[in-house]
Parts: structure tokens; C-alpha cells; sequence
């Protein structure tokens, strides 16, 4: 009998312990919990086990301040970082995040080679960056969790909007997590009707703003910390993806290589997520209007990945 697939979170804190709960409800992991603060994973862990027996899984959920539980992960999800602050913009997280993204990436793959890194720590597409450039790993087995993030909240707005089920609603964006997000209103569709035949332009523009400010948003509202349920969902979402083997296509940042005419630069695209991680990158047809605002996006992520590098040199 195969063993379950093992499952490492980096980040115990609500979008890991979060993570680590969703991943257990599935029953099909091994998960381990990773964090810094002595007894917060053991903590958590313990408790989410005990959730196992009134839930009806039988998880193994491991806690711990150190790596070499990890070994052998076939996926780790990285939340670790410090949290956006209100007011704080996601550049000002830059140097501390990419100093904990470079440790915790060189921890996990010292001890699972062949694993898949999946990001979700602000800002996320320069962390990504900085996965790539400590972890020696293929761009396949890189990648950013943030359009799947925003087409799901893209999603929610329409379903409400439309009082329809949120499931009926598909919704594509590109470009990098947060302001400079593309939406692609022609991709979007309720049970296959484009979603502009259903809603004015003024809806639709107000549904795209409040998108890009979601996570302001609900920073705004919280005062302390930031979102972490459907944060949480979207990364559980890309490991069902991988270890499913689903060959879904999913919004997700990834380096593109002339893909979209970008050259050397992480940003969020359409991929085919399977087994060995990215498959493929799936090209749509963009209106001049969309290609610049994807371009936009990409720069101001190069800019950001700029910064990295000369913090890291």
C-alpha cells in the first residue's frame, strides 16, 4: 500500500493553520506544520487531529519548529512572513519576507528535492522570485498562489451580485496579485453566458475594483491580520491540482519565457496544473487594451524583483 502523499505548511499562523486544517479534512495527506514559535504548530496540529474524530478523517497532522519532518514532502505551501499591515503597502513587506522565503526554501528542499513550491507570502510574485533564485528548483515547480485568489473573490461578486451559485461562475485574471490584477471580463461566464451580457459595464467595473482591493479590504475590516479562508481554500485548491494530477487550468504566478510576449518575469497567467506542477501555460487571446495592462503588471513586478536582487546581492 502507497503512502499518503506527504504535504508540508510553512507558517502556522491563520492562512497555515487554515491550510493544514482544509488539507486534513481531505483524508488523503500526511500534513506537517512548520513554524518558528516554539509550541504554536505542535499546538495547532494537535488540535486539528482531535477535530479528526467528530470530522471523519484520520489525518496525521505533525507540529514542529524544525525541518526534518518535511523530508520527503511531495508539496509545500509557504505562508510564512510577516502579515500587511493597514496603511502598509506590499512593497514595504519586501525585505523581511524575502529573508524568511530564502531560509524556509532552502530548509524544505535540502530535505525533498523533488518537491513543489507553491507561494502565498506577500508580495507574492517577487517571492517566487526568490524562490527561484535560492531553490535551483525547474520554473515548473515554482508557483505563486494569487490569481486563483482573486478569481475566486472576482467570483463571489458575481455570484452575489446575480444571485447565482458561486460554482456557476468561471472567472479569469492575469497579472500580478492585488492593484495591477488583469481581469478578463470576456473569460468570465455564468454556466457559460459571458458575464457582460448579464450585468451593465458599471457593474461589472465596480465588481473588478472591489476585486483588486479585496484583500484591503478585508484587512480594513479585521484591524489586525488579513484574509485567510479563501486564501487558505485557493492553495488547497493548487495541491488537490498537483497530487490529483487534475490538469486543471488555474490562474497562478509562474516565470513566463515569451509566453503573452513577456520575457523573464514572474506574473499571473493560465496554467495547466498537473503532477510534475506547471504543464504548460495556456495562451488566451487578449485585446490590445488587456496586453498593455498585462504589461503594466509585469513591470511593476520587475521593479519589485529588482529590489529583491539587490537586497539579496
Amino acid at each position: 500500500m502507497m503512502g499518503r502523499p506527504k504535504i508540508t505548511v510553512v507558517g502556522a499562523g491563520n492562512v497555515g493553520g487554515t491550510t493544514a486544517q482544509r488539507l486534513a479534512e481531505k483524508d488523503i495527506y500526511d500534513v506537517v506544520l512548520v513554524d518558528i514559535t516554539e509550541g504554536m504548530p505542535q499546538g495547532k496540529a494537535l488540535d486539528i487531529s482531535q477535530a479528526g474524530p467528530v470530522c471523519g478523517y484520520s489525518t496525521r497532522v505533525v507540529g514542529t519548529n524544525g525541518y526534518d519532518e518535511t523530508a520527503g514532502s511531495s508539496v509545500a505551501v509557504i505562508t510564512s512572513g510577516i502579515p500587511r499591515k493597514p496603511g502598509m503597502s506590499r512593497d514595504e513587506l519586501l525585505s523581511t519576507n524575502a529573508k524568511i522565503v530564502k531560509s524556509v526554501v532552502s530548509q524544505l528542499v535540502a530535505r525533498s528535492p523533488d518537491i513543489i513550491l507553491i507561494l502565498v507570502t506577500n508580495p507574492l510574485d517577487a517571492m517566487v522570485h526568490v524562490a527561484r533564485l535560492v531553490s535551483g528548483l525547474p520554473k515548473s515547480r515554482i508557483i505563486g498562489m494569487g490569481g486563483i485568489l482573486d478569481s475566486a473573490r472576482m467570483r463571489s461578486f458575481i455570484a452575489a451580485e446575480l444571485n447565482v451559485p458561486g460554482p456557476d461562475v468561471q472567472a479569469m485574471v492575469l497579472g500580478g496579485h492585488g492593484d495591477t490584477m488583469v481581469p478578463l471580463p470576456r473569460y468570465t461566464t455564468v454556466k457559460g453566458k459571458p458575464v457582460s451580457d448579464l450585468m451593465s459595464k458599471d457593474k461589472l467595473d465596480a465588481i473588478i475594483q472591489r476585486t483588486r482591493d479585496g484583500g484591503a479590504e478585508i484587512v480594513g475590516l479585521l484591524k489586525t491580520g488579513s484574509a485567510f479562508y479563501a486564501p487558505s481554500a485557493s492553495a488547497v485548491d493548487m495541491v488537490e491540482a498537483i497530487s490529483q494530477d487534475e490538469k486543471r487550468v488555474l490562474p497562478c504566478s509562474v516565470l513566463c519565457e515569451g509566453e503573452y510576449g513577456l520575457k523573464n518575469v514572474i506574473v499571473g497567467v493560465p496554467v495547466k496544473i498537473g503532477r510534475s506542477g506547471v504543464e504548460q501555460i495556456v495562451e488566451y487571446e487578449l485585446t490590445g487594451h488587456e496586453r498593455a495592462a498585462l504589461e503594466t503588471s509585469a513591470n511593476a513586478v520587475r521593479e519589485l524583483c529588482a529590489a529583491v536582487d539587490r537586497l539579496m546581492a
